[in-house]
């Protein structure tokens, strides 16, 4: 199982899952770390809205950017592995256990692929949920 911050497992594609799954926490949970630690109105005197926001703006964009990279890191290594074994397949095409292995890894790369629509749709939504209730005490950066 990954933590943040952990390499993925890039080999077994279901335990790559289990991992974002594990990861992806904190975009799960988004809406319940807004609502204990963003105050109401009527509690804004106890806490500092603005650096609780900025804290868990953070917090959320190492998550994002830590998974991003993870994702992408499997789809080169996975991306890697096809390209030896094109070069195996040139070398003895009726190689059938190479076929086999190539089409898996195809397989894996698409699905892997897909996870990074998923990551959008994630973030997105996170980032949304985090405007909705943070606009009026923090605003983040501008992205370049």
């Amino acid at each position: 199982m990954a933590a943040p911050g952990e390499p993925l497992n890039c080999e077994d594609f279901s335990m790559f899952q289990e991992a974002l799954r594990v990861i992806r926490t904190i975009d799960d949970r988004i809406v319940h770390s807004l609502n204990t630690s963003v105050p109401t109105v009527s509690f804004s005197s106890r806490v500092d809205a603005t650096q609780t926001c900025e804290k868990l703006y953070q917090t959320m964009m190492e998550a994002h950017l830590s998974r991003d990279k993870a994702i992408k890191a499997c789809l080169a290594q996975t991306s890697e592995a096809m390209g030896h074994l094109r070069e195996e397949r040139t070398k003895d095409a009726d190689n059938l256990a190479v076929l086999k292995q190539l089409r898996k890894e195809q397989t894996k790369l698409k699905l892997m692929q897909s996870e990074l629509n998923v990551e959008e749709v994630i973030n997105d939504r996170s980032l949304k949920v985090f405007n909705e209730r943070c606009r009026t005490h923090y605003t983040p950066p501008k992205v370049k």
